[in-house]
């Protein structure tokens, strides 16, 4: 087989696409764990809320992988990888060669060492099968406790509640969404959550799952001693890369599966993309796993091109988190918590509390490398334009910037000649 590629979701896409854009003929396999064709997990929380129908969750029609000469063996685990041989074996039994290999595995629902959470009504918010189990106890289900108050736990609390579930999220942190917002961020999306009668608790998670003699779940006990009677428990603090399976077979990982700017592994014809792989960061430089969909793809995309054995770098991950809280819309990108020790970052705050309007722009040096938008986000775009692309920003065009008022003339003249590749 000249492309296989591990995993099925939106970097297999990517890669899909990146390869077809080279070579036109040669067949693709793809190997899923799970039975459903790709989904979009950000809009589990949707399916779960009631929003949207199962029908709406395929990245990509059938006709697609038709077209696109795909074969897809789903319901199928891949048991390990020989990257001598050229060849993975599936839980199936059977040993499949390959010419170029792309490890596309996802991330995998971190779970704490909690007592009792090993057992029923306690889920993950990562998959399509826990969705549907909740959505199939909906009408059991009174109360809910959510373990993790960030982008995950959030959604998983928001889907539940709005199905007329009694919940309470538990952050350890002193504030939610502290790794994607700075504290006015968050304690506007908290007080939007509380108007409408979400209960968030900052700074205690849970000790003890408890349960009866017979196994069933009863509540949860708290850090701070207190006790929250609950039908269901939800962990989503997080994943973690899913990087077991090139691990076994000797290709270098850390955080995450190690790649090249090309997303190469250290094993020949071996690529990696998406939530696995720890890739170069756009701002920083050196390599990092940024969970982002928008990343999955583009990497990719762009190991699906270099599977082809063209020549594209990829030019980095940015961290980017948009989410809406009953109706309050919010988006981070980049750097938005600066080092407090490092002179070179400098900050402009906006904050309207009673209009639940907020703007930091993060700036180093000359350059825009982050911001957060509260309530207004309809600058966004023009801002992510300014941190992705690294434009210097002279001190009359920063003027406009903190005014709110960024403008596609404040672009250099050269700016598309040197520095936009759609190609790439």
């Amino acid at each position: 087989m000249k492309y296989v590629i591990i995993g099925n979701g939106i970097a297999s896409i990517g890669a899909i696409e990146g390869i077809r854009k080279v070579d036109t003929d040669n067949e693709i396999l793809i190997i899923g764990a799970e039975d459903s064709p790709a989904y979009g997990r950000p809009l589990i929380s949707y399916l779960l809320a009631g929003k949207i129908g199962p029908d709406r969750l395929a990245l990509r029609p059938q006709e697609f992988y038709e077209k696109s000469k795909v074969s897809l063996k789903l319901g199928t685990t891949v048991t390990g990888i020989d990257t001598k041989a050229k060849t993975v074996t599936t839980d199936k039994g059977e040993t499949i060669e390959f010419e170029n290999l792309l490890i596309a595995t996802g991330g995998i629902p971190f779970t704490p060492p909690i007592p009792g959470s090993d057992g029923t009504d306690v889920y993950n918010f990562t998959n399509l099968a826990h969705a549907q189990t909740l959505i199939s106890k909906a009408k059991e289900i009174k109360r809910a406790v959510v373990i993790g108050g960030g982008l995950i736990g959030l959604k998983a609390g928001e889907s539940l509640f709005d199905r007329g579930v009694d919940v309470t999220i538990l952050e350890l942190s002193p504030r939610i969404l502290s790794l994607a917002f700075d504290a006015n961020a968050a304690s506007l999306a908290g007080s939007r959550l509380a108007e409408v009668g979400l209960n968030v608790r900052c700074g205690v998670s849970a000790k003890e799952i408890q349960r009866d003699a017979d196994g069933n779940l009863k509540g949860v006990h708290l850090t701070d001693g207190d006790f929250l009677q609950t039908d269901v428990v939800v962990i989503a603090i997080g994943v973690v890369p899913n990087y077991g399976l090139a691990k076994d077979a000797g290709i270098e990982v850390d955080r995450g599966i190690h790649v090249d700017d090309h997303m190469r592994t250290s094993a020949d014809g071996v690529f990696a993309a998406g939530d696995v792989a720890q890739a170069k960061d756009l701002l920083f430089g050196d390599d990092r796993v940024i969970p982002i969909w928008t990343n999955a793809y583009n990497q990719g995309f762009c190991a699906g091109k270099n599977m082809t054995g063209t020549d594209i770098e990829f030019k980095g991950s940015l961290a980017m988190n948009s989410i809406s809280f009953y109706g309050l819309p919010t988006i981070s990108v980049g750097t938005v918590n600066p080092p407090e020790d490092d002179n070179s970052y400098t900050t402009a705050v906006t904050l309207d509390e009673k209009k639940k309007s907020y703007r930091k722009l993060v700036f180093q040096k000359d350059h825009l490398v982050g911001y957060v938008l509260v309530g207004d986000i309809d600058m966004a775009g023009m801002y992510t334009a300014f941190v992705k692309f690294q434009m210097p920003i002279p001190e009359e065009a920063k003027k406009q910037l903190l005014a709110g008022e960024p403008d596609v003339l404040m672009w250099p003249d050269d700016f598309f000649r040197e520095t936009w590749n759609p190609e790439a």
